[in-house]
């Protein structure tokens, strides 16, 4: 069921609900429920069988009081690869809160989440939620990468706030809950914050493979290794970025990607083709 927001919002609500199916051959985008500006284009299928989709938000960023919500539903059997064709932009606000709800279960299927860069600007208010519900020996590879401020122009986060949550639970019992919260100048430099850096970013892996994180540190390049952590626990491979470089940020991502996907999902890197435009 679509999420229902009071008619009184000051802002812009979307809603967007996936749901995907196995059909011979390879996996449909069987549900697509939409209101308000967010959107996909329709399924490709660049690797025959797999369903990469595409999200889209017209308005091209979100302001205060926006409210996004958005569900994918993968059950057995499937697989599906979602992206982003660009950064998703927060705008500064007046005083009300902006808020992105993500909420993925994935049932003995296959999920990569994969959307480019949020980009908070100074003065934005927001609240990023994403929760992934994994069922059985269900798969999950995604990652999450966030700008504050925009440091090629030399504007740092030093108003506004944002909290950053992320939830990762397999058949009811929780692997991973975490929450960042950056709001002022004291966050920006604190050790225990962002260190004075304007970007961060976490990739998420399920799998139980160690000799995994020796092939990745192999591929890092040794003036990045100050920038990113890689840890195994319970299951769940996390790399964490933190520097001032978004695109550093999704190269070192794009490059884990494709190390952890052929030991996954058992497939070659596929990128989408959205990310070269």
């Amino acid at each position: 069921m679509l999420a229902v927001v009071e008619p009184d919002s000051p802002g812009w609500v979307a809603n967007l609900r996936l749901g995907f199916r196995r059909s011979p051959g390879k996996t449909v985008l069987a549900e697509r429920l939409h209101e308000g500006p967010l959107t996909v284009q329709r399924a490709l299928y660049p690797e025959g069988d797999l369903c990469h989709v595409y999200l889209l938000h017209p308005p091209g960023g979100v302001a205060g009081g926006d409210t996004l919500n958005i569900s994918a539903d993968v059950p057995a059997g499937t697989s599906a690869l979602i992206t982003t064709p660009g950064a998703t932009k927060f705008y500064r606000s007046i005083g009300t809160m902006a808020y992105l709800k993500q909420n993925l279960t994935v049932s003995a299927g296959s999920l990569e989440w994969l959307p480019q860069e949020n980009i908070l600007f100074p003065g934005a208010r927001v609240e990023l939620s994403t929760t992934v519900e994994l069922k059985g020996d269900a798969s999950f590879i995604g990652w999450e990468i966030s700008c504050f401020g925009r440091p090629v122009n030399n504007e740092r986060f030093d108003r506004g706030s944002a909290t950053l949550k992320f939830s990762l639970v397999r058949d009811g019992l929780p692997v991973l809950h975490e929450r960042l919260v950056v709001d002022g100048e004291r966050s920006l430099s604190a050790a225990a914050g962002l260190r004075g850096r304007a970007v961060i970013g976490n990739l998420y892996a399920t799998t139980d493979n160690v000799e995994l994180l020796d092939l990745i540190r192999k591929e890092i390049p040794e003036d990045h290794n100050h920038e990113l952590g890689i840890t195994l626990v319970d299951g769940l491979l996390i790399a964490r970025y933190l520097g001032g470089s978004t695109e550093t940020a999704r190269n070192l991502f794009n490059t884990i990607w494709k190390i952890l996907r052929p030991a996954i999902l058992n497939r070659p890197p596929c990128e989408p083709r959205i990310w070269n435009t």
